[in-house]
């Protein structure tokens, strides 16, 4: 069993790090590793209410969905995450996302436990190592547009 933590500084006022987080608008133009465009997102934002994504790098489809658990804007979200493959969903994590005020910016604590492997938290090490480096980039775009 294995857990995943990666913290980032992101150079956006909290408020508006946590739309990006929660607006299937915001979501759908930084959501998924480098190479892949989200072509699907929909989000219920209600404890209990369901999201799900497509991403897709033309070629192949990756389709994750799962429940909100608690919502606290501006500062915390958590939701289940499973990967559908073949119709079925896949192995259910748990993220915790945790954003603090730092001086106008956000300390973006991310969190995923418990996978089943290593090698299997190790590969989303990578996406969502990916994925955080095109948030960033869109809250930089974002906040320059303000």
């Amino acid at each position: 069993m294995a857990n995943l933590t990666i913290t980032r500084l992101l150079d956006a006022p909290r408020e508006l790090a946590f739309q990006v987080w929660t607006d299937p608008d915001h979501l759908a133009k930084w959501w998924g590793p480098a190479g892949f465009s989200t072509t699907s997102c929909t989000v219920n934002l209600t404890e209990g209410g369901r999201w799900r994504t497509c991403m897709s790098d033309g070629e192949t489809e990756l389709w994750a969905s799962g429940v909100y658990h608690e919502i606290v804007p501006p500062e915390r979200l958590v939701f289940s995450f499973a990967w559908e493959e073949e119709g079925a969903r896949g192995h259910d994590t748990l993220v915790t996302v945790v954003l603090a005020d730092r001086d106008g910016k956000t300390e973006m604590t991310f969190h995923q436990e418990i996978f089943e492997t290593v090698a299997e938290r190790d590969n989303h090490v990578e996406g969502w190592q990916s994925c955080f480096a095109r948030l960033t980039t869109y809250l930089a775009d974002k906040t320059k547009a303000a």
